[in-house]
């Protein structure tokens, strides 16, 4: 699924659309280059789920843990660890399970070992029309997603240029 926004207000109206379709248990993987609107989306994301503290990126503590109305976000940030040893040490599996919904920026390093997963990337859109446009691209990996897509591509078809 393609989606686009043309301000970081628009940014954290696509995260919170994607946080009414999450549920505990369930891992997001954000991706994108340096500046694409990661930890916008992390805190447009934990706003929707109830988190009442600030969101930062967790670059150098690598994961934040937010009560939210009923759940844990548990925000984590890759960028510094290269090593697969040093992810699964993170263990973000377990935390899902646990208690919560968590949200990886960068997280297209462990995507291969988060089974059921929802992945999107952000790239900025084309400067031309705005400096804050941003893309999304959507997809989903495994059983997990399949049946809430259509209510998730529903919620976001106001973002899509073309019919979702």
């Amino acid at each position: 699924m393609r989606l686009f926004s043309s301000s970081a207000e628009e940014t954290r109206e696509i995260a919170a659309a994607v946080a009414g379709v999450c549920r505990s248990g369930d891992t997001v993987l954000l991706s994108g280059e340096m500046g694409a609107g990661k930890t916008v989306f992390a805190q447009g994301f934990g706003a929707a789920l109830g988190v009442r503290e600030a969101i930062t990126s967790p670059t150098f503590t690598l994961v934040n843990s937010h009560p939210a109305d009923g759940l844990t976000l548990h925000h984590a940030d890759l960028y510094r660890l290269d090593r697969t040893t040093e992810i699964a040490d993170l263990a973000l599996a377990e935390l899902a399970e646990f208690d919560g919904i968590v949200l990886i920026e960068w997280g297209e390093v462990t995507a291969d070992e988060v089974p059921g997963h929802l992945a999107i990337h952000i790239s900025p859109g084309d400067p031309d029309q705005s400096e804050d446009r941003r893309e999304f691209e959507l997809s989903s990996s495994g059983e997990r997603w399949v049946g809430r897509w259509d209510r998730l591509r529903e919620r976001l078809s106001v973002f899509a240029e073309e019919p979702c």
